[in-house]
């Protein structure tokens, strides 16, 4: 059986930086795109980043130039670097692959932003 567990999530200054990890595990024959997503109270889920199995990276326009997405295929993880942190980036953040031809998600790390 497939897991993705994500782990980093905390309270964290305005300004701040943080790093998410997310791990997959069980019978895993191929992965191919991975990603974050992110969910904040009383807003739909909406994509983070994702990268695929090549490395190109795909970035939404409000965390441009401040979150870096990178994956390890050895280790099959996924991580999110986020830098310059808004209180507007709080939510819940989600890891997503694509794993044996099927989408899984993790079970969600909680990221606050606040003073």
């Amino acid at each position: 059986q497939v897991q993705l567990v994500e782990s980093g999530g905390c309270l964290v200054q305005p300004g701040g930086s943080l790093r998410l990890s997310c791990a997959a595990s069980g019978t895993i024959f191929s992965i191919n795109t991975m990603g974050w997503y992110r969910q904040a109270p009383g807003k739909q889920r909406e994509l983070v980043a994702t990268i695929n199995s090549g490395g190109r990276t795909n970035y939404a326009d409000s965390v441009k130039g401040r979150f870096t997405i990178s994956r390890d295929n050895a280790k099959k993880m996924v991580y999110l670097q986020m830098n310059n942190l808004k209180p507007e980036d709080t939510a819940v953040y989600y890891c997503n692959a694509v794993i044996n031809a099927s989408w899984y998600w993790g079970q969600g790390t909680q990221v606050t932003v606040s003073s």
